[in-house]
C-alpha cells in the first residue's frame, strides 16, 4: 500500500510539474510566443494600393506590408521574419480573436466599437477625404471649388455615404456616383467631373503614379484613424508593438517609417522634434 501511495504522490507530483510548465509558457503570452517561433504572423490584405497589394512581380507590398515590417524588425532585427496570412476585410477581428495571426495590420479603421473586440495599436496613419483634379483644369483648388457652388460636379466611389460626405466639403455641388474606383477616375479625366472624391492616401499615390497630370484641391475632411489589431488581455504584446511603431515614427527607427512613408504617398513626414517628446503635446 505504502508502495502505491508513493507511486500516486510521484504522478501526481509530475502532472503538477508539467501542468506548472503549460502554465508558465502560456502566462509568458504572445511576445514570448513569437520570438521563440522565430517569425510574426500578419494578417494583412492583396487587393489594396498603395497599402497591401501584389506588384507587377507577385510580392506583397504596401504601406500595411512595410509597417508590419518595422515590428518585425524590432522582434528579430530582421524584417523578412514575417508569414502574410491573406484575409478578407470581415476576416481581421475574428482571425485576431482566434489566435489565426498575432497581429493584423490592414487600414483598420479605430472604433470605439472594434475597440471591445480587439486592442488597438498606437495609429500610424490618420485618412481622410481628398479632392483630386487634372492638372491645369478650370477650378485651381478647394476656394475656387466651393465658389463655384452648383456648377461643380464631384464624382465618388458609390455608397450610401457617398452624397452626405462630399456636400460635408462642397454643400451646392452636384454629386456623380460610380460602382468603381476605375469609372470615378475616368468620369474626372474625360471632363465629367471636376473633381473626384477619395481617400487622402489613395490621392497621394494616385498624385506619385502620375506625377504632373493631378492636382490636390488643398482641403481634406472626415478623419479616421489607422492602427493595428491585437488580442486583447496581453499588455506585454501589445507594449511591445506599440513600442516599436512609436519609435519608428518619433525615434531610433524614424528612417524606416519616413521612408516607406515617401515610398508610398510621394511626401515626407514630419521629423521627430529634439527635447520635449512631441506626442505630449
Amino acid at each position: 500500500m505504502r508502495s502505491t501511495a508513493l507511486k500516486v504522490a510521484a504522478g501526481l507530483g509530475a502532472l503538477s510539474l508539467a501542468m506548472s510548465f503549460t502554465q508558465v509558457a502560456s502566462a509568458a503570452g504572445k511576445l514570448q510566443d513569437v520570438l521563440s517561433r522565430g517569425k510574426l504572423v500578419v494578417g494583412t490584405g492583396s487587393t489594396n494600393p498603395p497599402w497591401h497589394f501584389r506588384d507587377e512581380a507577385g510580392e506583397l507590398v504596401g504601406f500595411d506590408i512595410d509597417v508590419a515590417k518595422i515590428i518585425a524588425k524590432g522582434l528579430f532585427d530582421d524584417d523578412t521574419k514575417i508569414e502574410f496570412v491573406n484575409q478578407a476585410s470581415d476576416a481581421r477581428i475574428p482571425n485576431i480573436v482566434t489566435d489565426k495571426v498575432d497581429i493584423s495590420c490592414q487600414f483598420i479603421t479605430v472604433t470605439a466599437a472594434r475597440a471591445q473586440q480587439v486592442a488597438f495599436t498606437v495609429p500610424y496613419y490618420r485618412e481622410g477625404v481628398s479632392l483630386m483634379m487634372v492638372a491645369g483644369g478650370k477650378y485651381p483648388d478647394y476656394a475656387a471649388l466651393k465658389a463655384a457652388g452648383n456648377a461643380v460636379t464631384v464624382s465618388v466611389l458609390q455608397n450610401v455615404f457617398a452624397e452626405g460626405m462630399v456636400k460635408a466639403a462642397l454643400p451646392d455641388a452636384k454629386v456623380d456616383q460610380f460602382e468603381s474606383v476605375d469609372l470615378m477616375y475616368q468620369a474626372l479625366n474625360s471632363g465629367r467631373a471636376d473633381a473626384a472624391a477619395t481617400d487622402t492616401s489613395s490621392l497621394a499615390y494616385y498624385m506619385k503614379q502620375n506625377e504632373g497630370r493631378y492636382v490636390d484641391s488643398g482641403f481634406s475632411w472626415n478623419p479616421q484613424t489607422y492602427a493595428c489589431i491585437v488580442k486583447q488581455g496581453d499588455p506585454d504584446w501589445l507594449n511591445f508593438v506599440n513600442v516599436a511603431l512609436r519609435e519608428s515614427m518619433t525615434g531610433t527607427t524614424f528612417p524606416m517609417y519616413k521612408k516607406a512613408y515617401e515610398h508610398w504617398f510621394g511626401t515626407s513626414p514630419s521629423e521627430p522634434t529634439i527635447g520635449f517628446p512631441a506626442e505630449f503635446r
